[in-house]
């Protein structure tokens, strides 16, 4: 399993980091693991997955939308 650190997961996704932020508040996004007490990270896999789901719910919305 590899984690990813906020600054990773924002270059995967494309997001800034408030926007993964009100993205979990929202339940819209996996939540982070808490690794130290300062310090939380991602699955990798996780992240992945959202990506891929956005990528999937993108492609219907374009083959309904034509």
């Amino acid at each position: 399993m590899k984690i990813l650190r906020i600054v990773q997961v924002a270059e995967q996704t494309g997001l800034s980091h408030s926007s993964i932020y009100k993205q979990i508040r929202l339940g819209l996004f996996p939540r982070p693991i808490k690794l130290t007490a300062r310090a939380s990270g991602w699955e990798e896999s996780a992240v992945q997955a959202w990506i891929e789901k956005k990528a999937k719910e993108s492609a219907k919305y374009i083959e309904v939308s034509q």
